[in-house]
């Protein structure tokens, strides 16, 4: 392929594309560039695997930190484990590009996305989701697209495309919409309680954007005389669809038709008249095709099966706006909340049901020095004080399987609850505690995220944290046949599994504070994105009003077990003072107080304990220690050294004086050992500060009150 470079002008920023210079091996490769930000897609394709019956597709984002001129650490000085935000840019890539790559294709097909170089006010998220759609048609791979993503940020009242990090960080959106010809074909956002006509404006804005992008990709295809990849889908035999739709049609039916049946009993009904058909299969003669096409392949009718109920299903939907469970489009299924379900030892607890989905939230306060440390990362934030964690075990859906550390989908799930949750959690400096939520799913059967949040916002209120206010959410679902579209207010599973859209709306009574779109279909119009959004409200605020009559507002005391946090500021300057020569005086206030201390670059201390007394201690110990002495000021300390000429006193942690042989007692003294011997307790005034900074210390003329006083405040009796 000749080598391309093209720049595409782009809501006043540039964005460069350099085509045939790397990777020459690769079926379609691409350097796209904004800023200082570089990254490298590629996309491959190679011959199937026997036995595949779904779409291959692998996408993997990858971080190299030389990117951003760092070393890794750790012993082997070398990317490790990626991190999250790695993951979640891997599925950025993969949800608006799956669905338009044609489902009956069973090459395996690779996308990846690596980050060259780093411009920290340019993230490469969407610029690797727009590469991806430029490599996969390189790599003549049929593709319904162009595709292309854009990230919308609001700041003050005015939309801008791809803001930078500072900009996200200040605004109130941070929203990425990715586009196909067809229409709105993934949202990912954050938002800051935005009411739900502005999401609708910056969710067209950025689409308006992504078209640009789109045509942009259509020119540079032709002026490489690259026509877009068609393959005719493989034939398929349509004798057993018929076979079974003539014969399990009005059974299906009627299992779809029974609302007031569980999933568990629809689909051990559904199983039954799949057994029915099988048995009708095996009765033929051995030589019959029919019988040789579903004994081929034990998948095959299975497969046919699946297809049958849901063109069954759908039909329900779009033509007499019934749901297999009975309600309504906009109705939902039947909500219960607890809290306080677990012993104070979890520091918060809450247990959301809405039908079969049930989640069990929980909440724990740490200290600051429990915030996550994201220093091997390409990305401006250094720590996390927030975490949101999910977790997805097999029983959840009555399954049996081997127990791994988190996926991508769990990663992508506690990813958008914590987005959700984010804009109403209190600022540091009136809840300095970092918190954490894991949302365990007990049970699934459609939208366990949004239950994750419902059943995390109630942990939290019942952790006692001061959250701004609560936060319920819902998912949306689409049935699109033909012209007829229908959506659905808080899909289960089979309306998400046959369905062709799965749309998570979070927010508050104020507004929205996460969405989350995924598509099946080719894209989506406008009209419908925001009739989705619109229907989600009511269905929120339900949702909400259950919540609340568990727990109306955060309860007005932390956890006998939660840490007592004390905050103080000294001056950066005395920080060495504090932490000692090896850490060696902040480690003898821990181990004399129990508490836990953990001080930051500006000079704000923060103190931890279970039992508030020791918090109290400790805190009282560093203010003695960095306050400013002055001249008479009494204090309670030990005697650390001896001299010829007079005794060294440790008053204070870390901070010593010195008391002359002349202002031991108010007779002559000989020598010093005379009256005092190393770790003696002693009451001291401080007599002068040098030039210096050499303190001086007495024993002399101190009153009988002052000294009771310093011993109190010393803890010595």
């Amino acid at each position: 392929m000749k080598e391309m470079e093209k720049s595409i002008s782009f809501d006043g920023r540039d964005i460069r594309l350099n085509i045939g210079l790397l990777a020459p091996q690769a079926g379609g490769a691409v350097l796209i560039q904004s800023g200082d930000t570089a990254v490298f897609v590629t996309a491959t394709r190679s011959e199937g695997r026997e036995g595949i019956d779904f779409l291959p597709l692998l996408v993997d984002y990858e971080e190299r930190l030389y990117a951003a001129g760092k070393i890794p650490g750790g012993f082997l000085r070398r990317e490790g484990r990626p991190p999250e935000k790695v993951t979640l840019t891997s599925r950025l890539i993969d949800r608006p590009l799956r669905p338009l790559i044609p489902q009956w294709i069973r090459d395996d097909i690779q996308i990846v996305a690596t980050t060259l170089s780093m411009d920290p006010q340019v993230p490469p998220d969407v610029l690797a989701v727009t590469g991806a759609s430029v490599a996969v048609q390189l790599a003549q791979i049929p593709f319904s697209g162009p595709m292309a993503a854009v990230r919308v940020g609001l700041v003050g009242d005015d939309f801008i495309i791809n803001p930078t990090y500072k900009e996200i960080t200040s605004g109130d959106l941070d929203l990425v919409v990715a586009g196909s010809p067809d229409g709105v074909i993934m949202v990912e956002a954050g938002a800051n309680q935005l009411p739900e006509q502005d999401i609708i404006e910056a969710i067209d804005f950025g689409y308006e954007a992504a078209s640009d992008l789109i045509q942009a990709q259509r020119e540079i295809l032709e002026e490489l005389g690259i026509e877009p990849a068609v393959e005719e889908p493989p034939e398929v035999d349509d004798s057993l669809e018929k076979f079974i739709s003539d014969r399990a049609t009005e059974d299906i039916k009627k299992v779809l038709s029974r609302y007031e049946v569980q999933k568990n009993e629809r689909d051990s009904a559904l199983d039954e008249v799949k057994e029915g058909i099988c048995a009708q299969i095996e009765e033929m003669p051995e030589e019959d095709p029919l019988r040789v096409a579903a004994t081929t392949d034990p998948k095959a009718l299975g497969k046919v099966f699946k297809d049958v109920t849901k063109q069954l299903m759908r039909r329900q939907i779009v033509e007499e706006g019934v749901r297999v469970d009975g309600r309504k489009l906009d109705e939902v299924r039947p909500v219960s909340c607890q809290v306080g379900i677990l012993p104070k030892r979890v520091h918060g607890s809450a247990l959301f049901n809405r039908g079969l989905t049930q989640v069990l939230s929980l909440a724990t306060l740490g200290t600051p020095g429990d915030a996550q440390d994201l220093a091997d990362d390409l990305h401006p934030e250094d720590e996390k004080r927030y975490l949101h964690h999910y977790n997805f075990p097999p029983y959840s859906v009555g399954e049996t399987k081997p127990m791994r550390s988190p996926g991508r989908r769990e990663i992508g799930h506690g990813a958008l609850a914590e987005r959700a949750l984010m804009p109403i959690l209190p600022e540091q400096s009136d809840f300095p505690y970092v918190i954490r939520v894991v949302s365990e799913v007990l049970s699934s059967n459609g939208s366990t995220s949004m239950g994750s949040v419902c059943g995390s916002t109630m942990a939290l209120m019942d952790a006692g944290v001061p959250i701004l206010k609560p936060v319920s959410g819902a998912a949306m679902g689409l049935i699109k046949e033909g012209d007829e579209v229908r959506i659905l207010t808080d899909i289960q599973g089979i309306e998400d599994f046959l369905g062709d859209m799965d749309f998570k709306v979070a927010g508050t009574e104020t507004g929205i504070t996460a969405l989350q779109m995924d598509m099946k279909i080719t894209g989506l119009s406008m009209e419908t994105v925001a009739k989705a959004i619109h229907q989600a409200k009511p269905a929120r605020l339900h949702i909400l009003e259950k919540m609340l009559g568990a727990l109306e507002q955060p309860r007005d005391r932390l956890s006998n077990y939660a840490p007592r946090l004390m905050t103080i500021k000294i001056d950066p300057d005395l920080i060495g003072m504090v932490i000692g020569p090896g850490g060696k005086t902040i480690k003898s206030i821990t181990e004399e107080t129990g508490a836990k201390i953990d001080i930051e670059d500006d000079g704000t201390v923060t103190v931890s304990a279970i039992d508030s007394e020791k918090a109290q201690r400790a805190v009282t110990t560093i203010q003695n220690m960095t306050r400013k002495l002055s001249a008479g000021d009494v204090y309670a300390g030990r005697v650390t050294r001896i001299i010829p000429i007079g005794a060294f006193v440790e008053f204070l942690p870390g901070k010593e004086g010195m008391i002359h042989i002349s202002q031991i007692a108010d007779y002559r003294v000989g020598k010093v050992e005379d009256e005092l011997s190393v770790g003696d307790p002693v009451i001291v005034k401080v007599r002068e500060i040098d030039n210096k900074g050499r303190i001086n210390l007495t024993r002399l003329n101190i009153h009988p009150d002052e000294a009771k006083a310093a011993r109190e405040a010393a803890g010595m009796q």
